[in-house]
């Protein structure tokens, strides 16, 4: 008898993530995938991505509308309760043996809440990690202690989730699951994605993504501009922008980065989501990735492109030679992309060493997955 897996999904990059797990699942003979999807996939404000996830040969068995067209705080709390509700209802219908989620987002969180009551056990994708300059921070550990199995990406998260009280025979250090997207994902070209984005890729280009910080020291839109402003002292460089996340302040962003590229059609490029297929095109072609996306400590070190990492939003992640952390002033963030342009520099990058594994994270998961015989209840795991 197959067991019914649950993978919740509520963003781009998530489902990028997750991509090579959801088909693994899928194909898998003793597992039965259901995919419920909410968040930003389903907002025409964010590109309605959960169109590329039908495209990809998935079916969505559950759609969750929860997000307000507000990015307060207020807002943000608002769209995890209709969340809850929404997810309530799928897990009752459904009635998986086990539900996937990944990371720290506050819509993992109105997810897995529900399921904890329900008394659906949770596999937690990527806990122990540290992000000191978001509320994400805490979001990741109360998910870890609401779930039952724990994939993390390096031993040094593999031992912080047992210090948290979590049994280490149910905690697997599988590496990080994008990583499988290296060996495994089809790339273009240069030209097939300059055709792909309707936009000629003829100079050098930053790939740039920058999500608000939730917490108190950084104003995101103060941080923006001063990225602009170290943006315009590289006129010969492209910049190929994908919009701010959902969460609070992110909306206040996209006027800034829409307007930029308005007035520069040749140069600059704003899009709502590149996909995982584009993206990771079009990391291994740019001369940096710049911004403080997760993506830019974990999975770009992989392609030996140069990190410039911008501010407090991933402080305190594991992180490869190839990431330059900066301050978020102008001064301090030119100075970094004048270091990742370095020869030096970008020589070194190609023979770094990525913390986060090998890129067969899928697999182990999987494997752990179809033994799972099902159970919610775990005593707390005291350090001898």
């Amino acid at each position: 008898m197959s067991r019914k897996v649950a993978v919740f999904t509520g963003t781009r990059a998530e489902y990028g993530l997750l991509y090579w797990l959801i088909k693994g699942i899928q194909e898998s003979q003793h597992l039965e995938l259901q995919l419920i999807v909410s968040g930003m996939h389903l907002s025409p404000e964010f590109g309605e991505t959960w169109k590329q996830i039908e495209q990809d040969g998935f079916g969505i068995d559950a759609k969750v509308e929860m997000l307000l067209s507000s990015d307060t705080s207020v807002g943000v709390v608002k769209s995890m309760g209709l969340g809850t509700l929404g997810f309530a209802d799928a897990l009752d219908r459904l009635k998986p043996d086990v539900l996937v989620v990944l990371g720290d987002r506050f819509e993992a969180l109105a997810i897995v809440q529900a399921a904890l009551v329900m008394r659906i056990p949770v596999a937690h994708l990527h806990g122990g990690e540290i992000t000191e300059g978001a509320y994400d921070d805490a979001i990741r550990h109360a998910i870890s202690k609401m779930s039952y199995l724990h994939f993390v990406s390096a031993q040094a998260y593999r031992r912080r989730v047992i210090q948290m009280g979590e049994s280490p025979d149910r905690v697997f250090d599988v590496g990080a699951i994008g990583l499988d997207h290296v060996l495994r994902t089809a790339r273009m070209d240069s030209a097939q994605l300059s055709e792909s984005l309707s936009f000629s890729i003829k100079q050098p280009f930053f790939l740039v993504t920058y999500h608000p910080v939730t917490m108190q020291g950084e104003d995101p839109v103060e941080t923006f501009n001063a990225l602009l402003e170290a943006l315009d002292e590289f006129p010969l460089h492209q910049v190929i922008f994908t919009y701010p996340n959902a969460d609070n302040g992110g909306r206040a962003i996209i006027p800034l980065l829409e307007d930029y590229a308005q007035r520069q059609p040749e140069r600059v490029l704003a899009i709502p989501s590149l996909g995982f297929k584009r993206y990771l095109s079009a990391v291994p072609l740019a001369c940096a990735v710049v911004g403080n996306s997760s993506s830019g400590i974990i999975e770009v070190p992989a392609f030996g492109i140069p990190t410039v990492n911008i501010g407090i939003r991933q402080k305190g992640r594991l992180a490869a030679d190839s990431v330059i952390d900066c301050d978020s002033t102008k001064v301090d963030i030119e100075r970094a992309l004048c270091l990742a342009l370095s020869e030096p520099f970008a020589l070194a990058c190609k023979s770094t060493t990525n913390p986060y594994g090998q890129g067969n994270a899928s697999e182990t998961i999987i494997g752990v997955l179809e033994q799972f015989e099902g159970a919610t209840h775990k005593s707390f795991h005291d350090l001898g």
